[in-house]
């Protein structure tokens, strides 16, 4: 294997381990901001030895036990306590290579918590009361989503400074040793809750469209996602918005095999192939989502975000989607989760509902809104109402201006297709 492929065998391992990575560190080590440097010397031992020998069987458990031996060093030139030594040092004094085979299951195994899941106990760890809500979700974000500063600060519609500057405060709050690292129990989970499931969310929304690279969707992302939602689900079945975003994530889901084409172009939703939707994972959503409502969550923006879904979900085509019916459930939801993406959102329901004009009507009292200022999405819909509009030459301005402030390589094409396809019709190619 020539070194620029080994190379890249290794990043990808590392991003599949990661965040499994990273949560069994925090849990010995006791500070998120080390545990991320750790894994990140294992990878890049991993980088040096890997195209030397070969990658090994069990991968995970070889990065974590070379970032075992470096929380050693950390720990010792840190003067942590001589406990901690002994107990990392008689976990790396049993390990030899070949019982690698078995080392993650061990390390789950000897979890003390009763959340059962090391990455879901990181995630309600990380979202702690010192830090505010903003801090906690980026953090998380990328400790267990491993999105970049990039990709948390367009999912929050704000500067690359902000959240990195957000991020470093909250891994020095953590690491300070004033506030006690320890996973949440019981009724101590409430006041993180809003933020745990806010971070599992913006995953699922990363994995569902990637902001950026050359892939429109990142379906390991939406997996994971999922996966933790349901564990979630059955260690708080009383929260209604845990069951809505649930919900949400396995209705979601069920389109993510059509919403390409072989080549990775974007199939509008409109088009997309429905009998290929997958139907299990519909009627998970949509029992989740009775759930849901049975619990009182009927107005809670998750629950209300996943019957939107369910709109989708119901109609046998296209051309039976009730639009009428998602345009009033994003009235309700701009009134319990105001914000300008749910307005330009609900701009497009009412541009389907009641025609293009009605979108752009809309659209105009979106325009001057600051956190939308270079925002793609905005201007992809403007240049969709235009065109259903007729109005050709400003539809071709509109998608042309989305194509050049798309970072995702897919999206990107699909928006200049549709720039070449406007131009065609109106004859301006």
């Amino acid at each position: 294997m020539e070194a620029c492929e080994s190379h890249k065998a290794v990043e990808t391992v590392f991003r599949i381990e990661r965040a499994r990575l990273i949560a069994g560190l925090a849990r010995m080590v006791r500070d998120v901001g080390l545990a991320e440097e750790l894994a990140q010397d294992a990878l890049v031992t991993a980088l040096s030895e890997w195209p030397r020998t070969k990658i090994p069987d069990n991968p995970g458990a070889w990065l974590m036990a070379a970032a075992k031996r470096r929380a050693i060093d950390a720990l010792r030139r840190r003067q942590m306590l001589e406990r901690k030594h002994a107990e990392i040092a008689r976990e790396m004094a049993s390990e030899t290579d070949g019982a690698h085979d078995n080392s993650i299951e061990e390390i789950e195994a000897a979890m003390d918590d009763d959340i059962g899941d090391e990455r879901l106990s990181l995630i309600f760890t990380a979202c702690h009361p010192a830090l505010s809500t903003d801090a906690r979700v980026a953090l998380t974000l990328k400790l267990i989503g491993g999105l970049t500063i990039g990709e948390i600060a367009r999912a929050f519609l704000s500067s690359e400074t902000t959240i990195a500057q957000r991020i470093v405060r909250a891994k020095k709050t953590l690491g300070s040793g004033e506030i006690a690292y320890e996973v949440p129990r019981g009724s101590e989970r409430m006041p993180r809750l809003a933020s745990v499931l806010e971070v599992l969310y913006l995953i699922f929304n990363e994995g569902y469209a990637a902001s950026t690279g050359e892939d429109l969707i990142r379906p390991q992302l939406c997996t994971e996602a999922r996966r933790l939602g349901r564990i979630l689900a059955a260690l708080m079945p009383e929260e209604p918005e845990v069951h809505g975003l649930l919900a949400l994530m396995e209705i979601q889901a069920s389109r993510l095999d059509t919403r390409t084409t072989p080549d990775g172009m974007p199939i509008p939703i409109t088009e997309q192939n429905r009998a290929r939707w997958d139907r299990l994972l519909i009627q998970r959503g949509l029992a989740a989502l009775d759930n849901a409502i049975r619990l009182g969550g009927a107005n809670l923006p998750y629950t209300l975000q996943a019957a939107l879904a369910a709109c989708h979900a119901r109609a046998p085509n296209a051309e039976a989607t009730d639009w009428r019916q998602i345009a009033t459930l994003y009235d309700r939801l701009r009134d319990v989760m105001p914000s300008p993406v749910v307005d330009l959102n609900r701009a497009v329901a009412y541009s389907m509902a009641a025609g293009p004009d009605v979108g752009l009507e809309l659209l105009a009292a979106l325009e001057a809104e600051p956190a939308l200022a270079g925002f793609m999405p905005l201007h992809a819909a403007k240049g969709d109402f235009l065109f259903r509009a007729g109005r050709l030459r400003e539809a071709a301005a509109e998608f042309a201006r989305a194509a050049d402030l798309s970072r995702n390589e897919q999206e990107k094409a699909f928006l200049l297709q549709r720039l070449h396809q406007t131009n065609s019709v109106s004859g301006n190619s």
